[in-house]
């Protein structure tokens, strides 16, 4: 079993941005283009950008 040190491992990130990439494109065919979509949008490019720099740091 994992232990709690207060840690993120870098694949939640990944797996929150697929997650909000899903999001945005059911929002996106539902309602258009929508201030919901673009916020989902930049939650999608900034956790993608979280998992990037855990990677290549």
């Amino acid at each position: 079993m994992g232990s709690i040190d207060g840690e993120i491992p870098a694949v939640w990130f990944l797996i929150s941005s697929i997650g909000f990439i899903i999001l945005t494109i059911i929002q996106y065919r539902n309602t258009g283009k929508s201030f919901n979509t673009i916020f989902l949008s930049i939650m999608a490019i900034i956790f993608l950008g979280s998992y990037l720099i855990l990677l290549t740091k």
